[in-house]
């Protein structure tokens, strides 16, 4: 009877220990299985895009609305710089760009009585070139008339001496040549004055037509007093600095009364609208994720809360080991000799966007634990 009890005792014994090997394996597959087919990894931090505020214009802090760690909503004031400088130079701008205007106004006023003389002049020119060429014909004409009337009396002179003209004869051609010598000098100096007119008329005119382009320096300036307007309005706009998305406000080390540089970081905001948290995954694991996968998130802080989100992108590089590969400088590369027998699989970052994140639990660096759960 003992022997039939002793060998009950080690056939249950032998069931046992086979139910225990049993589902230790099944437990392994399915452990490799869920690691195959939902990657997870502890190796994981919660990330936010985040941006450095710093001023456009410099100047002393007047008035500081945020506090560090603060929320603040889109649109929301963050500080004031003193403005009266930049209200000065817009005011300034403005006065200086108002003078131009006069002046231009000025100027068209007067250019279009010189557009008047211009044509008053052109109709002058049109005359006088009319009186030139009528007194020229005339001076040819005069010309002419006492180019004959010296010519007959220099004929007629050495016929007295014969006396085959009298001397009354000689007295009419001597009177003709005289008076004809007269109309001619008249006519030239008639000639002559209209010349001096039509020149002075065209002197007149190119006169005006050169003050008529005045303006044209006036008008390229407006272009300059505009833009010096509007650059001091944005200058005066950029003395007020407004949250440009909602987010969270850290890194504040500043307070009022101090002088603001431009280009010098004020503080910094965390992007609150969108949370990511990227998952550091061996390369083997990679070939099971693709993105818009759904995944799921825990952060450390409160493990027990679960939020749901999707693969937004893989990465394509790390930083190359040099102990693998050497370092890559110029030359050759220097490739180091080890004996290292155990090969680590590289890691690439997953980043997974956060569906539901808790504006009270997502930090920017949080420890995180990603599983992603296919499509």
């Amino acid at each position: 009877m003992n022997t039939t009890a002793n060998t009950g005792s080690r056939t249950l014994g032998l069931l046992i220990s086979i139910g225990i090997v049993t589902g230790a394996v099944i437990l392994g597959l399915i452990v490799l299985y869920r690691q195959n087919y939902y990657p997870r990894t502890e190796d994981a931090e919660v990330f936010a895009n985040f941006i450095g505020i710093a001023p456009q214009v410099e100047g002393p802090l007047i008035r500081l609305h945020v506090r560090d760690n603060q929320f603040v909503k889109k649109g929301e004031l963050l500080y004031e710089i003193d403005e009266r400088p930049y209200q000065y130079a817009l005011e300034t701008a403005i006065s200086e760009q108002a003078t131009l205007q006069g002046q231009i106004s000025d100027e068209r006023r007067r250019i279009a009585a010189l557009v008047s003389a211009v044509s008053v002049s052109q109709a002058n020119i049109h005359s006088a070139e009319a009186d030139v060429a009528s007194l020229e014909r005339a001076v040819n004409r005069q010309r002419a008339e006492w180019t004959y009337a010296s010519n007959n009396l220099h004929r007629l002179e050495p016929l007295l001496t014969k006396q085959f003209v009298t001397v009354d004869q000689i007295d009419r051609a001597r009177t003709s040549e005289v008076a004809e010598s007269e109309a001619l000098r008249q006519a030239e100096s008639q000639l002559q004055l209209a010349k001096a007119q039509l020149n002075s008329a065209l002197a007149q005119h190119q006169q005006a037509q050169h003050a008529v382009t005045t303006l044209e320096p006036l008008m390229n300036q407006r272009g300059a007093r505009e833009a010096a307007v509007k650059n001091a309005r944005y200058n005066l706009d950029n003395c007020r600095v407004y949250a440009p998305f909602d987010a969270r406000v850290t890194n504040l080390t500043i307070s009022e009364g101090a002088y603001a540089h431009i280009g010098q970081q004020v503080f910094t905001l965390i992007d609150a609208r969108t949370w990511w948290a990227i998952g550091n995954f061996r390369e083997g694991q990679l070939q099971r994720i693709s993105p818009g996968m759904r995944a799921d998130v825990y952060v450390l802080s409160k493990p027990d809360v679960h939020f749901t989100g999707a693969v937004d992108s893989i990465g394509f590089g790390v930083t190359p080991d040099p102990d693998v590969i050497g370092r890559l400088e110029p030359g050759l590369p220097d490739v180091q000799r080890t004996l290292n027998w155990v090969h680590l699989a590289s890691r690439y970052p997953v980043r997974v966007r956060v569906e539901n994140p808790s504006p009270d639990l997502f930090r920017v660096g949080e420890s995180a634990v990603v599983t992603i759960r296919g499509n």
